[in-house]
């Protein structure tokens, strides 16, 4: 056996004395809200993770970006010759509404082996796996064999908007051989599972003005325009009835999966009624091909949100004076954001209406891909392996988005994604929640990938 792998075994050892020091950490972290949306408990909450990392041995620091800030910590060694990067963030969702939480959303509570509160699986529950898997091996062998540098940022729940610019500031100091984040969910119960890209992400809001007012909607019938009307005829002018985008170049430039990432997909295991439960439909008829090249290779046109005129009880017969829908589109590979913007915004240009018509993008993030046959990537999949004792499904993408082309765009660096949330996690949803099991296997991976990552003729 490996040197590295016989020092996991003794740090599995130590993990398992530590579980209940462990799980007292992450809810001192879950109780501060962080709500970036709306600014709530935010720098108390960098400034709780700053003291958290400290304690952990880390050199922690916060630094300003043009919004929240970045806690960004390390533990280098001049003996060391390679270094990981750990990224997450520690801002979460609103928790509304909060009528269907069944207990409270910044009051973490364990029921049948889950701990719910928001946050936990997104994304506090994995992000201190890496601080506490330092702070594991600081204690069992008084330093680490790689160095270590974290990147937690607080607006990743509002599409990460200041990250690309805080990473081009910050290339030297965030030098590193590989980027590693833990976010999302596992694809299957109990499957580790290891990513090497992401979707993208154009987030827009378009808006409809008719009258400058409500109106009778019999006295002013046929005169007033309706501006709900006019956004309803606009996104069947943008997407037919099978979801096919009709906006000219949304596809352009689309990269199909390769001959051999075809042959990969077809070999991942996948259950559709299992699938369809975990989604919340009664079915879901799909072969493993359809759904991953579905979730890796193309891209989504969503609305996310309609809004318009009165939405209570019984009625009340107006035609409303305005209308907003939120447009979620998700983007494959080879999509640019800004690129999609304009052709987007063209076609809404030129749709003819009697009412007012705007667009805004509200948020863009490119997509990100790292090949699969970078020698470290293989040893992640290797240290995965090792920690769940179980072959992890190796993906090509993320079906959601972060924020990891700024690692392979700018920092020019391989990043993976390892999810340590059950695949039930219910992020951005009412009872939120994070496996027991999840949670100290995600402590037990980052070790492992430390250890391996960092094995060498020094480490002792």
């Amino acid at each position: 056996m490996n040197n590295w792998k016989d020092t996991y075994k003794n740090c599995e050892a130590l993990l398992n004395e530590k579980k209940d020091t462990h799980l007292d950490a992450l809810f001192t972290l879950l109780r501060q809200p962080s709500i970036s949306t709306l600014n709530i408990g935010i720098k108390e909450c960098a400034d709780l993770l700053l003291n958290l990392m400290a304690d952990c041995g880390i050199d922690a620091r916060l630094m300003e970006t043009g919004g929240h800030p970045v806690v960004y910590g390390e533990y280098t060694h001049p003996e060391n010759t390679r270094t990981i990067l750990f990224y997450g963030h520690y801002d979460v969702q609103p928790a509304d509404p909060l009528e269907l939480w069944h207990s409270d959303p910044f009051t973490p509570t364990i029921r049948d082996g889950k701990i719910y509160g928001r946050g936990t699986g997104d994304n506090k529950g994995q992000l201190i796996a890496h601080i506490l898997a330092v702070k594991t091996l600081l204690e069992q062998n008084g330093s680490l064999p790689v160095n270590v540098k974290f990147l937690y940022e607080g607006e990743e729940e509002k599409g990460s908007v200041n990250l690309a610019s805080f990473v081009e500031n910050n290339k030297e100091l965030l030098k590193a051989d590989i980027a590693y984040t833990a976010d999302g969910p596992m694809e299957a119960d109990g499957q580790p599972t290891v990513t090497l890209g992401n979707r993208g992400l154009l987030y827009a809001e378009i808006n409809a003005h008719g009258a400058d007012r409500d109106n009778h909607s019999g006295n002013k019938g046929n005169i007033a325009p309706d501006p709900a009307m006019a956004l309803i005829n606009l996104i069947r002018s943008m997407v037919d009835s099978e979801g096919n985008v009709l906006i000219d170049g949304f596809y352009d430039g689309l990269v199909p999966p390769t001959s051999e990432e075809l042959d990969y997909l077809r070999s991942i295991p996948f259950d559709p009624a299992k699938t369809a439960k975990v989604i919340g439909l009664k079915s879901l008829e799909m072969t493993n091909e359809e759904y991953y090249t579905n979730l890796c290779f193309r891209p989504t046109f969503t609305i996310a949100g309609f809004e318009s005129g009165y939405t209570g009880e019984g009625t009340k017969t107006i035609i409303p004076g305005k209308a907003k829908l939120k447009l979620d589109m998700r983007l494959a590979p080879s999509q640019d954001p800004d690129v999609l913007f304009e052709a987007v915004k063209k076609h809404v240009d030129a749709f003819d209406s009697r009412c007012e018509i705007t667009i805004e993008k509200l948020s863009g993030v490119k997509p990100s891909k790292t090949p699969l046959t970078h020698p470290l990537v293989q040893q992640i999949i290797e240290s995965v392996e090792v920690a769940y004792d179980k072959a992890p499904i190796v993906l090509p993408a993320l079906g959601g988005t972060g924020p990891m082309f700024v690692f392979t765009d700018i920092l020019n660096i391989p990043s993976v994604t390892v999810p340590y949330a059950n695949v039930d996690e219910d992020n951005h949803s009412p009872n939120e929640n994070m496996g027991l099991k999840e949670f100290y296997w995600g402590i037990q991976a980052s070790c492992s990938t430390i250890l391996n990552l960092g094995q060498s003729e020094h480490f002792k």
